[in-house]
């Protein structure tokens, strides 16, 4: 990591109870990642499907987050933009951030389960074009374009939510797109691999996809690479151990979904690879991200543990291991230090 590369949580809200249990579970993690150390924190949209992710309204969660916190930068990873009405979204948005103290960071994606399209009035086929248009109204609104015939505005004003924008992506093509636009670039946590092996996997093939940004980036436009990893740290190897069977489990379904090879006599930790899982101790999960160079370069690194989705003590557990032993062995130190190490 570089010296300050920012460090991410990201809750995907899935644990195992009430919804109002998770997010007040949700809300713990959030202010446990600030007091520990991390400089950001991230939730995802979705609709309908409960096992899948448990929040429609992300801006909600955030508001109560702001509250609860006073300097971890918030973000949203992602909003399903064609879902949306682009104007409420920059409207909520602008709200959000002037309430935060300008700490809100927006992330913007075309995804999606398919079935959620439908009850929204769209068919799922015309997403990609659904999705340029509102993302067009979005930044439109944001930058403070007129609105209206009598010379309305967005209200209140937020012109700095456009240098925050993040948008999503899998491919080469969509992030030479993105990189012309001049967003940061959000990867996701796992992806069907085309080279590489092991754990250098996920990495070697998402280097393809931000050599791509980067190179059309408008020149002298910073670069903001947002690397996103499944990961759970514990001391014991036999906890280590279970969790990552959990995770194998759950991995399955996606896997054959994506029509993944899983080769016949695969163990735990071959299979962790394949499936993009960081489950061990310190000096394991250490190992293993040094070979990463998605997650060397990057200027954010977030984490998340769907999933895992281990208990919520282990979770806690395991941003305190991240924030005082992971990420500093990786380069990371935190603002404040750095702010002390630079004055």
């Amino acid at each position: 990591m570089t010296a300050r590369q920012r460090l991410g949580f990201f809750t995907r809200v899935l644990d195992e109870t009430t919804a109002a249990e998770r997010y007040r579970l949700a809300l713990e993690q959030i202010t446990t990642a600030e007091s520990v150390g991390f400089d950001t924190a991230w939730v995802a949209q979705h609709h309908f499907h409960e096992a899948e992710g448990g929040l429609p309204s992300p801006f909600v969660l955030l508001s109560q987050a702001a509250l609860l916190t006073s300097r971890l930068v918030l973000g949203t990873s992602i909003i399903t933009l064609p879902l949306e009405a682009p104007l409420r979204v920059a409207e909520d948005a602008a709200v959000l951030s002037l309430l935060s103290g300008d700490r809100l960071e927006l992330g913007v994606g075309s995804g999606g389960t398919p079935s959620s399209f439908p009850p929204f009035g769209h068919d799922p086929k015309d997403r990609p074009a659904i999705f340029a248009e509102h993302l067009r109204q979005l930044v439109s609104a944001l930058r403070g374009d007129i609105l209206t015939d009598d010379g309305g505005a967005l209200y209140p004003a937020a012109p700095q939510l456009v240098d925050t924008l993040w948008q999503a992506t899998f491919s080469s093509e969509g992030a030479a797109r993105i990189g012309a636009a001049g967003f940061g670039l959000m990867l996701s946590k796992t992806q069907p691999h085309t080279t590489g092996s092991g754990f250098a996997a996920l990495g070697d093939t998402q280097r393809l996809v931000v050599d791509a940004y980067r190179e059309n980036l408008p020149e002298g436009a910073e670069p903001r690479v947002f690397a996103s990893r499944n990961l759970v740290v514990v001391e014991d190897e036999s906890t280590a151990e279970r969790l990552l069977e959990r995770g194998i489990e759950r991995s399955l379904p996606a896997a054959r979904a994506l029509h993944i090879d899983v080769p016949a006599g695969a163990d735990n930790r071959e299979l962790a690879a394949l499936f993009d899982l960081h489950v061990g101790t310190p000096a394991q999960i250490i190992a293993e991200l040094g070979e990463d160079q998605v997650v060397r370069d990057a200027s954010d690194v977030v984490f998340q543990t769907h999933p895992i989705d281990p208990p919520h003590e282990v979770l806690l557990r395991s941003l305190e291991l991240i924030a005082t032993e992971i990420a500093p062995a990786l380069g990371w130190s935190r603002a404040a230090d750095a702010q002390e190490n630079h004055d």
